[in-house]
């Protein structure tokens, strides 16, 4: 078993195309070896600007739109994952993915913020999908000391899939 994406399109902005997805599933697969994860799925949602607005306001009472929303699953860590297991159409036992959370990413805003910063939409998308995943397994960023921490993994995670900053 290993760490799989989901992922959903529902933003018209940007195409989707199979080599962004594969890039992102390499991001998953160094930030989970980074991190010490190797099974679960994380499911990743592309929206734009108004569903995350939406989804901002509901559940941060933020009233406005954001990059990046991440819905954890577990909310601690330090557990093992339970493995849930469903019967196949031979009554087989298979294991189902423990789902460690969703991560939402708008990708207007993703767009802004890649012309902001000068890099690719796909680092930007990248950066924000990793900065995603480390929320999932408990990461914050609400003083200087914890942002350094998650900074500093975030950038080791996508030099090592070609995304370094330039």
């Amino acid at each position: 078993m290993s760490l799989q994406l989901v992922w959903n399109n529902e933003q018209d902005e940007f195409d989707i195309n199979d080599e962004l997805i594969a890039l992102l599933e390499s991001i998953l697969e160094q930030a989970g070896l980074s991190e010490g994860v190797s099974d679960g799925e994380v499911d990743l949602t592309f929206v734009d600007n108004e569903q995350i607005h939406a989804l901002n306001k509901e559940y941060r009472g933020i009233d406005r739109p954001t990059d990046v929303l991440s819905f954890a699953m577990h909310e601690e860590t330090d557990e093992e994952l339970h493995i849930i297991y469903e019967l196949d159409e031979e009554n087989e036992q298979q294991m189902i993915p423990d789902s460690l959370g969703d991560i939402i990413i708008s990708v207007p805003q993703a767009k802004l913020q890649s012309e902001e910063y000068g890099h690719s939409l796909e680092r930007e998308l990248g950066f924000l999908f990793v900065h995603g995943f480390l929320h999932l397994l408990g990461y914050d960023h609400q003083d200087e000391a914890s942002e350094a921490e998650m900074m500093s993994k975030q950038e080791a995670v996508l030099e090592k899939v070609g995304l370094a900053r330039q």
